[in-house]
C-alpha cells in the first residue's frame, strides 16, 4: 500500500471509452413507454427530444462506447480527477478503515455533471442543434450544461427548481455568466408550469415539474430546440463511467481495492458513474465490492418507493419507465440537497437494485450536514449537500469498522464542491435545519398516483 494521500493520473490515462453496464447486467430493462399511448416508444418520439447518436447510446448493449476526441479534449480541462485518501478524517474518527474519495468537484463547473454535459453538447452540435433546454435542481447540472453549451456555441434555457433558484442564487449567476437563460420553475412560460401554478401559486417546484417544462419547450419548438437531461437515462449514466474507470486505476496505484463503493443518489448519475465499473469487476472478475447508494430520507425512492412504471415528469410528457418511484406528482420537502429531490431513479440502477446487486440506505438532513462539516474541518474541502450524503455513509461505515476492528477500504464519490451552498451551511451552523421524511400514509398512497400500463406493452 502506498503512503501517498493523493493519486493522480496523467492525460494519457484519461479513459478512451465509456462503460455500458447493459452489456453485462444479468437483468434486462423493461421497455420504455410512450406517455400518451403507453406503448413502447419509437425513435421518432425520442428524436423530438434527442439527437440520433444519443438515442443510439440510450438503447445500446455494446460494452464499450468510444469517447469522441473532441469530448476527450474538453475533459482534459479537469480530467483525470484526483483520488484522495482522507487520512485526516480517518484520524478524527479513530478508525482502522482506509477512506478514499474521488474528487469530481475539480471540474470547472464544480461537479461530475460536466462529464455528460460536454458529451451531450457535442452530439447536439454535431447534429446541427442550435438551442437546448434543460432542468436543474441544485444547479450543478445547469452550470455544467451552460459551460458545455458555451464551448460548443449552443443557446440554452434552464428551468431551475424554484426553491433552489431562491436558495442558491450563485448557481444562477454562474449559469448566466456562461450565457444561459435561467427561469424559476414552475413558470408561466409553459402549459406544464401554468397548470402547477393554477393549483398552487406558491409551489416550490420539483425536478419532475422542471423536467416537464424543459421537455415541453423542446417538444413544441418544431425542431428548433432539443432537450438535455442531467441524470436517470442510460446515456447519461454511461457518460459518467469515466469516474469509475479512473478510480479503478487509482486504487491500483494506492495498492488497495475497495470493500465498499459509496455515492449519493437522486437520479443515479454520479453513483452509477463510480459504481458501474466496479460492478463489472464483480460480475466478470469475481470481485465482491459492496455498492451502496445513499439517498435523503426526505425523498426515499429506492428505500421506500414502489418499483413500478411511472412518468419521468410531473406533467406526464416524459416517457414512462419502470423505476423505484414516489409518484410523479410527489412534491419533495425543501431540503438543501436540491440535486436529490427527484421522485424516481434511473431505470438501470433500479433493476440492479431490485436484483440485489446494489444496496441502498436513506439518511436524514441534519446528520448529513454534521458529516459534511466534520469532513470540511478535517479534509479542508467543503462538499456539496448532495455529496455529503455519501460522506455520511462513509463515516458510518468507518465507525462500524472501528467497532469491529475491521480494516475496511472505503471509496466514495465526492461528486461536487459546496462553495455555492453556503446558505445551507449557514442554516446548519445556526441550528435552523430540520429533518423531513415521508409518512407511512404517503408511502401507501403511491400506487394511486401511478399510470395504468397495459400488460401487452410490457411483455
Amino acid at each position: 500500500m502506498s503512503e501517498n494521500i493523493r493519486f493522480n493520473l496523467e492525460d494519457q490515462d484519461l479513459p478512451k471509452y465509456w462503460y455500458n453496464v447493459q452489456a453485462d447486467a444479468p437483468v434486462s430493462l423493461p421497455p420504455v413507454l410512450h406517455p400518451g399511448t403507453k406503448e413502447p416508444v419509437t425513435p421518432d418520439f425520442l428524436s423530438a427530444l434527442f439527437p440520433m447518436e444519443i438515442i443510439l447510446q440510450e438503447v445500446s448493449t455494446e460494452r464499450y462506447i468510444e469517447i469522441p476526441e473532441e469530448v476527450r479534449e474538453a475533459y482534459k480541462l479537469y480530467r483525470p480527477t484526483p483520488l484522495m485518501r482522507a487520512t485526516r478524517l480517518e484520524k478524527a474518527l479513530g478508525t482502522p478503515a482506509h477512506i478514499y474519495y474521488k474528487y469530481e468537484g475539480a471540474s470547472p463547473s464544480g461537479s461530475h455533471k460536466s462529464n455528460s454535459a460536454l458529451a451531450q453538447a457535442y452530439y447536439n452540435k454535431k447534429a446541427g442543434t442550435r438551442a437546448l433546454t434543460t432542468e436543474t435542481g441544485a444547479g450543478q447540472w445547469g452550470s455544467a450544461l451552460s459551460m458545455a453549451c458555451a464551448f460548443f456555441d449552443i443557446e440554452l434555457e434552464v428551468y431551475m427548481v424554484k426553491v433552489s433558484y431562491e436558495q442558491k442564487p450563485y448557481r444562477r449567476f454562474l449559469m448566466e455568466t456562461y450565457g444561459a437563460q435561467v427561469f424559476a420553475s414552475p413558470t408561466d412560460r409553459t402549459q406544464a408550469g401554468r397548470s402547477v401554478l393554477a393549483k398552487d401559486p406558491a409551489s416550490p417546484g420539483s425536478l419532475g415539474i422542471a423536467i416537464s417544462e424543459a421537455a415541453e419547450v423542446a417538444a413544441t419548438s418544431n425542431g428548433q430546440k432539443k432537450y438535455a437531461l442531467g441524470s436517470v437515462l442510460n446515456h447519461v449514466l454511461l457518460h459518467q463511467t469515466v469516474i469509475g474507470e479512473e478510480a479503478l486505476k487509482q486504487m491500483d496505484m494506492a495498492g488497495e481495492y475497495p470493500d465498499v463503493v459509496i455515492g449519493c443518489v437522486g437520479g443515479g448519475s454520479n453513483f452509477s458513474g463510480i459504481a458501474y465499473p466496479f460492478l463489472r469487476e464483480n460480475l466478470k472478475n469475481g470481485q465482491r465490492t459492496r455498492l451502496l447508494a445513499v439517498e435523503p430520507s426526505a425523498t426515499p425512492s429506492l428505500t421506500r418507493g414502489v418499483y413500478a412504471f411511472d412518468y419521468g415528469d410531473t406533467a406526464q410528457m416524459a416517457p414512462i419507465v419502470k423505476m423505484h418511484t414516489l409518484g410523479h406528482s410527489f412534491i419533495p420537502p425543501s431540503i438543501h440537497a436540491g440535486g436529490l429531490r427527484y421522485h424516481g431513479m434511473a431505470p438501470s440502477l433500479c433493476a440492479l437494485y431490485d436484483a440485489g446487486l446494489i444496496e441502498a440506505v436513506a439518511v436524514p438532513q441534519v446528520a448529513t450536514f454534521e458529516a459534511a462539516v466534520l469532513f470540511a474541518r478535517s479534509e479542508g474541502l467543503l462538499p456539496a449537500p448532495e455529496s455529503a450524503h455519501a460522506i455520511r455513509q462513509a463515516i458510518d461505515e468507518a465507525l462500524e469498522a472501528k467497532r469491529t476492528g475491521e480494516k475496511k477500504v472505503i471509496l466514495f464519490n465526492l461528486s461536487g464542491h459546496g462553495n455555492f451552498d453556503l446558505t445551507a451551511y449557514d442554516a446548519y451552523n445556526h441550528g435552523l435545519l430540520e429533518d423531513a421524511g415521508m409518512s407511512e400514509a404517503a408511502i401507501q398512497a403511491i400506487p394511486e398516483r401511478l399510470p395504468v400500463v397495459p400488460e401487452r406493452a410490457i411483455i
